[in-house]
């Protein structure tokens, strides 16, 4: 049988996993940028709007890959 899920149901509303891990990544997207913000580290990057969108995908791709189990 596959173990791969299909769905995820949080209070009766089933949602795809990669959405799930999309909104987790983005809220862990979100805190990466406002510590690098309030450290001044942002001042390094070229682009940092760019800099988030790499960190959004990086976090949703390695949440998804630990939500799925693949």
């Amino acid at each position: 049988m596959n173990q791969i899920p299909h769905e995820i149901a949080f209070g009766g509303v089933y949602m795809p996993p990669l959405l799930v891990a999309s909104l987790v990544g983005a809220i862990a997207a979100g805190f990466t940028a406002k510590l690098l913000n309030r450290y001044r580290l942002s001042k390094y990057f070229f682009y940092p709007p760019l800099v988030f969108v790499a960190l959004l995908i990086i976090y949703t791709f390695f949440i998804d890959i630990l939500l799925t189990g693949i």
